[in-house]
This record gives structure tokens, sequence and C-alpha cells, in this order.
């Protein structure tokens, strides 16, 4: 579930894959690929690197970690401000 929703909320707000791992504190040079590995679960971010992606990207950490995917989107949209329903 995290690469799925990492690669939906990072294209939600249209950054790119060096964009966002620069804002979320990886170096530059390596920012792209290592968020590309992420989205494609060749390799687990840690709890704090989902939690600095979840702060650019502005939604909740939570997100990422749900598993029933319905659930996730009305967490999204409670923490948006929006009703879900």
């Amino acid at each position: 579930m995290v690469p799925k929703r990492l690669k939906t909320a990072r294209l939600a707000a249209k950054l790119s894959q060096e964009k966002l791992g620069v804002l979320a504190g990886i170096e530059e040079s390596t920012a792209r690929s290592r968020v590309s590995q992420y989205e494609s679960g060749v390799h687990r971010p840690t709890f704090e690197m989902m939690c600095a992606f979840a702060k650019v990207l502005n939604i909740p950490e939570g997100y990422f970690y749900t598993l029933d995917d319905q659930f996730a989107e009305k967490l999204l949209a409670l923490f948006k401000g929006e009703d879900g329903e």
C-alpha cells in the first residue's frame, strides 16, 4: 500500500520524484532514485521518511499505512476538512 499511495499522493501534488525527495530531506543526487525505489517497492522507507513525505504532501501519515483503501480515502478527506461522504 505504501508504494501505490506514495506515488498517488506525489502525482496529486504535481511533484517530480526528485522534487519530493529533496523537499523531504533526501540529498539531491539520490532523491529521484530513492523515491522511485520507494514507489516501486524495491526498498521500504522508514517511518520517519514517510512522515517527512506526508508533511511535504500535506497528508496524514496514517494514509500510507491504512490497509483498507476506502478508509484511507476517508482519512484523507477528513484531514483535508472534507466530509468524506
